[in-house]
């Protein structure tokens, strides 16, 4: 994809010590990860939300087995990323022509300034260690006036974890990712001025969440 920056399609990328268990932890999950995880409504809607014009350019961080990649454009030119070689070759059997894979590290996106149109961001930010580091990244690679997509399991906005949460938190932690982000958090600390378009529950009541936010022009 025009905008990628020494991306590796190789699969050698090497891991900085704080991602090593989640490239473990999710080569053990890629096997079943089709099965355990769909959304395919939820991930339909949040990518028709970043309301994308005829041939954008399209950069999925966290792309896993390509769950997100039949409800992007086909004419879209679209480089997905994951840290985990095992996900993405699950992936391949789902690229059309003009996408793309490659191993990339969410918190250091191998990609230029505003080089793509939308991104992307499902299932990644309560997983990856760094999510303020990712959602910076994720703003800078894209374009003034494009949109982020985020879909994932935050905690209300000023809501604390009620002790019932905070125990499944942490086995969940252990386990494949966190349940006790706040979203609002993440995005004030990133401190790249994102505009909050669009905000809803997406499934179980109000725990997974449906967000599209805007980098302004």
């Amino acid at each position: 994809m025009p905008g990628a920056r020494g991306a590796r399609s190789d699969y050698d990328l090497e891991v900085p010590p704080g991602n090593r268990w989640n490239r473990l932890r999710y080569t053990a999950w890629a096997p079943l990860y089709d099965v355990v995880i769909g959304f395919r409504r939820q991930r339909r809607e949040s990518i028709a939300a970043l309301a994308l014009s005829p041939r954008a350019r399209v950069l999925v961080v966290g792309a896993g087995t390509g769950l997100d990649l039949p409800w992007l454009p086909e004419d879209a030119r679209v480089l997905a990323t994951d840290l985990t070689p095992a996900m993405l070759r699950r992936a391949r059997p789902r690229l059309r022509p003009g996408y793309a894979l490659t191993v990339m590290d969410g918190h250091r996106l191998a990609m230029r300034d505003a080089s793509v149109d939308g991104v992307v961001l499902h299932l990644i930010l309560a997983v990856i260690p760094d999510p303020v580091l990712c959602l910076r990244e994720a703003a800078r690679v894209v374009k003034p006036g494009g949109r982020l997509s985020v879909f994932d399991k935050f905690l209300p906005d000023g809501g604390a974890a009620s002790w019932p949460r905070r125990a499944a938190g942490a086995v969940a932690e252990l386990v494949a990712t966190s349940i006790n982000r706040r979203l609002g958090d993440i995005v004030a600390a990133a401190a790249v001025g994102l505009v909050v378009e669009r905000d809803e529950p997406a499934a179980f009541g109000s725990f997974f969440r449906s967000v599209t936010l805007r980098r302004p022009a």
